[in-house]
């Protein structure tokens, strides 16, 4: 292997550690002259009963393109990003990146890339500790230097939102379609993708739950008294939009991590939405594409990925 080709695999191995739902990993790269990466949409990977619209599968992308982005500049590049440069006729390719000279990457950037590997989905119970203003605060920042917006919900909109997220959860399971395809990718025994049960978490011992239930819970646990939540939303609600989401997302998540903070997910009103093709209507502050819980808690294992080889493609 040339030492171009273990640049490559660096970058791809980077790129492929990024959240994504239900860890279905829904990327490919395509590596062209130029240099040029291609970040495309993976529609094998696609949940087509949640996620009809392909919002999470882009947000999925977005979280890996931030990730690329920051190996990139970790290698002494700057990356250029033409975000969904061809929608028409190749509505799969989702960015296009070429790079070019740039000064060494800041202390922010290396710190934020050599977090990547540590980064996890925690559905484990959380300390009842407060998250510190000032962190807050931060995660806001890094959510705006994506072009979104991080709303932190005060204690009564957090329950209101748990309550919302068990109601949104009993509809899901009631969907057969939507049962049979949650069960495929949790599957025990997974070796590169899916949700294995080491990392599903305990289920909750009272209601409403602050963590998604896979089904697969090998113990119960007390989770903290009062979640803490917030709301991850972007001006409008199209494929660009989801797209600066997940790296807006990513970036949050690292720097959430930084700060010695573990990170869930309760999408299940999104995904209900998504799923009875509702449009999100507008609101004051923006589209929700993500609901994050936030907190202190133990550290827990990574789920697996697909080896780098598997996410080039080649094709025309």
């Amino acid at each position: 292997m040339s030492p171009a080709d273990l640049g490559v695999r660096r970058l791809l191995v980077a790129a492929g550690r990024a959240p994504s739902v239900c860890n279905t990993q829904p990327w490919r790269f395509r590596v062209l002259p130029g240099p040029r990466i291609e970040l495309l949409a993976d529609p094998d990977r696609r949940l087509r009963v949640a996620d009809p619209r392909g919002r999470s599968l882009t947000v999925s992308c977005g979280a890996a393109l931030f990730n690329l982005r920051l190996a990139l500049r970790c290698a002494g590049l700057r990356p250029l990003v033409w975000p969904l440069p061809d929608p028409e006729h190749h509505p799969l390719l989702l960015a296009a990146v070429r790079t070019a000279e740039a000064r060494p990457a800041t202390g922010e950037t290396r710190v934020l890339y050599e977090l990547i590997p540590v980064r996890r989905t925690s559905r484990e119970p959380f300390s009842d500790r407060p998250v510190p203003p000032r962190v807050l605060a931060e995660l806001r920042i890094a959510a705006s230097r994506e072009g979104a917006t991080l709303v932190p919900l005060e204690r009564d909109a957090a329950a209101e939102m748990l309550e919302y997220a068990a109601i949104a959860e009993d509809e899901l399971a009631a969907d057969p379609a939507y049962r049979a395809e949650l069960a495929a990718w949790t599957m025990p025994g997974a070796r590169f993708d899916g949700v294995p049960a080491c990392t599903q978490g305990p289920r909750p011992l009272r209601d409403p739950a602050p963590v998604r239930d896979f089904g697969r819970h090998e113990r119960q646990a007390r989770f903290e008294e009062h979640p803490q939540l917030a709301v991850l939303t972007t001006i409008g609600d199209r494929p660009l939009d989801w797209l600066r989401a997940g790296q807006a997302l990513q970036r949050v998540l690292l720097t959430a991590t930084r700060h010695g903070l573990s990170a869930s997910f309760l999408n299940q009103p999104l995904d209900l939405r998504d799923l009875r093709r509702r449009r999100d209507p507008h609101h004051r502050r923006g589209h929700a594409q993500m609901i994050i819980r936030l907190g202190y808690g133990p550290h827990v294992p990574g789920s697996p990925r697909r080896p780098a080889g598997e996410l080039e493609t080649h094709h025309a």
